[in-house]
Formats: C-alpha cells, structure tokens, sequence
C-alpha cells in the first residue's frame, strides 16, 4: 500500500476520531463501496463480509430490487408522519402480517425502539387484560442477553460497560439465567406480577449461545400456564438468519423440512428489525395478535418516521427476496456445511475450542481468556488476508456473512479462516 493510500483510509479514521463520539471501536478498515457479499475499501481492496452489519444484510449489500425500492419510493413520496395515511403502509402491514402469521404490526424504525415498543405494550396488556395493580408489572429478562442501548434497557443488561455510569436504572425486571427452564418456572410460580419474559432465541451478542433443544418450547408453555407474554426478540436472529424465518418457528416460507433447531414456537410479540429492510433503510417492527395489540390507542406510542412510505416499499422488497431466493434454506445448508469444516479443523488444533450456531450465525471459541487480545488480532489478520469479522466478549469470534453466499463462496472463506488461525497456532 502507497503513502498515498494509507493517508486516504488513515484520514477517514482521524475525521471520525476527531468529530465523531468515540461509542464504538471499529476494526480499523474504511469501506466505501458493497455489492452481495463482498465489500471494497477506499484503496479498492476487497473483502469478504462476513458480520452482515450484525446481520442486517442478509439480503446482501445494495440488492438491486432492494435499491430499486428505495430509489422508486423516495422520488414518489418518503414521509408523510403517521398525522396522515400513505397508500404504503396499509399494503405493507398486510404483507408483513401474512408473511409472519401476525394480526397486526406496530412499525418502527431501529432494534431498540422495537423492544421498548414491546415492553411499554406487555405492560400495557398486563394492567388492561391480566389485570395487574398500575405499576407491579415485571418482566422477566435473561442474563447476558443484548436488546440494545436505550436507558430502561441497560437496566436489565449486566455488562458493566453499557451500565455503568448511567444510572439511576429502571425497575420492574426480573433476571434469571438463560436457558435454564427451572429458574423460569420458580420465578412464575411465585410472583404473580410478572406481564413477560423477553428473551432472544439465540443470544448472539453474548456469543451466539444456543439453548438446549426444547428451551423455548417449553418457556413458551410454561407462560402460557400463568398467563404471562412470551415476548421473541428477533431483531438479529430474524429474517432466515438462522436457516429458518424465524429462529422461533419452523415455517421458513421456503419448504425447507430439514431445518435444524427448536420446536415451532408462536410469540405472544414478536420483535424484528436489521434486515427487515435488508441494511437499506432503518426498518423494524413489533407483531401481536388483535387481543394484545389492541391495548395500544391514539397517543400511547409513536414514531414520526415509524411506518413512513419508503421504509413500507423496502421492507416489503426486503422480505419478498427472503421468500422468493429461499435464504432461509440457503443459510440452514450453509451453516451446516460451515460447522462441519470449522470442526474439522479444530479436530487438528488447540487454538479453537468449539464452533456453535444455527444457520448463518456461528461463532468460534478462542482458547484464550476473555481479557486476552488474541481474537481481535485474528480479526486483523482475517481483515489482512481478505475477510471481515469481529470479536465479541473478548475471546469470541462471531460470523455472520450475508445469506446470499454461494457454496463455492463459503468453503474459499473457511479456507481463509483456517488459514489464518493456523498462522497464530
């Protein structure tokens, strides 16, 4: 690389230093241009992509019927407030239900306004339909989960780097290890104020933990015995992520009867977002059938921007490439074939000490301790030799590439990263 080039990509770093707040620590590479499953940087250099903008490009980068959508609707009309009806937004909440076996939609913009959005409705329904005395509801939340950033949400999280310092917290959540059905039962059987239990059904941030086989299943069964919402945050193990529409259902709307995973289970609300809109457009969404969504009245909750026309024609674009390209199915072959040579190598190494996942979302596990700085330079050196990823929770190597990789693809990746973890071996 030219003087020249490292002033181009180093100058993009030091604007962002200077002028930008320093809430994240981005792998130092600047990219500029993205196209299926690659992405180019501003020296030209190109890269597999295999973090999906923490999965909100499944679809893959720039899909040109997605760019279509964007383009087309934001010439037309692009926002109008919810002060007015659009001739978008009926259509798409139709789409979405159908396509979710939802009764309605409250739509969103980001992740986290999503699960605020089905937090301020489970309490809602708690003192209107199960009725709670105003202000006893709790929901129960699990430990190490990640729902996002927002002030009541880091105050259920326990990762000292998102809590600490913005306190004081909000109350009325209950903790309880993941996957651990007893913990959850004990809590319902003794408290009869709990309205929810949120819970993702693979914890990705914390290192795509995937609960033993039945887990949700039986949660799903166990609120139904005390009448409390089983509320599924989707937002990044959504949308065929995890070789299936949902990671809670087994209708992936491709005919895919080999999907691996949990029995189907049905949401009380269901919480989706990132590639809703497939990294377009910040697209997300709370579902509920009519006896819980109907709680919600003119004034309890909005968005200016939540449901406008541009999000409802890309999201509708979004969803219908999931459908008719058969993601959910490409991900669940994929990601078989992913771990299965990924286990071949740690089969002849010491350096990894497992691969888990579902689907298009793994991760490996670093035989290393969580403060060591050894995944973060076997992202470096990954970003060096043609492939992006990135560590979490220190030791942790999460990957996630966007859903539309082909075989050939896929096994030149796992080429590079077993390269690569063979260099530090």
């Amino acid at each position: 690389m030219s003087v020249l080039q490292e002033t181009a990509s180093q100058k993009a770093i030091d604007l962002e230093n200077k002028y930008g707040a320093h809430n994240y620590h981005p792998l130092p590479v600047v990219l500029n241009k993205g196209e299926g499953v690659f992405v180019w940087d501003v020296e030209g250099k190109k890269y597999y992509d295999f973090l999906s903008a923490y999965s909100a490009v499944n679809q893959g980068h720039c899909h040109p019927k997605i760019v279509a959508a964007v383009k087309k609707q934001s010439e037309t009309l692009a926002l109008t407030s919810r002060a007015f009806y659009n001739d978008m937004l009926g259509p798409y909440e139709k789409f979405v239900c159908e396509f979710f076996k939802f009764d309605k939609l409250l739509p969103m913009n980001t992740g986290a306004e999503a699960v605020e959005t089905a937090l301020k409705l489970c309490r809602k329904w708690a003192y209107e339909k199960k009725g709670l005395g105003e202000n006893e509801a709790e929901i129960i939340v699990c430990e190490n989960n990640f729902h996002g950033r927002t002030t009541t949400i880091i105050s259920f999280s326990n990762d000292p780097v998102a809590r600490k310092n913005f306190g004081p917290y909000t109350d009325g959540f209950i903790k309880i290890e993941y996957d651990n059905i007893d913990a959850l039962e004990k809590v319902l059987s003794s408290n009869k104020n709990v309205a929810g239990f949120l819970v993702e059904p693979i914890q990705g941030e914390a290192g795509v933990y995937v609960p033993s086989e039945g887990y949700l299943n039986k949660a799903k069964a166990l609120c139904e015995k005390y009448n409390v919402l089983f509320i599924a945050d989707e937002v990044q193990t959504g949308i065929a992520r995890t070789g299936r529409l949902l990671a809670t259902c087994g209708d992936c709307s491709c005919e895919n009867k080999g999907c691996e995973g949990t029995p189907d289970v049905k949401p009380d609300i269901l919480i989706l977002g990132k590639a809703m809109s497939g990294g377009a457009y910040p697209v997300s969404g709370v579902l509920a059938d009519n006896h819980i969504m109907d709680v919600i009245k003119p004034g309890n909750h909005g968005s200016t921007f939540g449901g406008n026309p541009v999000a409802a024609a890309v999201a509708t674009a979004a969803l219908e490439v999931v459908r008719d390209e058969k993601l959910a199915e490409n991900a669940d072959r994929l990601g078989k074939l992913f771990r299965s040579e990924i286990n071949k190598y740690i089969e002849t190494s010491e350096l990894v000490s497992l691969v888990r996942g579902r689907g298009l979302l793994n991760a490996i596990v670093i035989n290393d301790s969580e403060d060591s700085d050894t995944a973060w330079n076997i992202c470096m050196r990954l970003r060096d030799n043609g492939l992006l990823a990135k560590p979490t929770h220190g030791n942790i190597i999460r990957f996630a590439p966007p859903l539309v990789m082909t075989e050939a693809q896929l096994l030149d990746c796992v080429s590079i990263i077993t390269k690569t973890l063979t260099e530090f071996s």
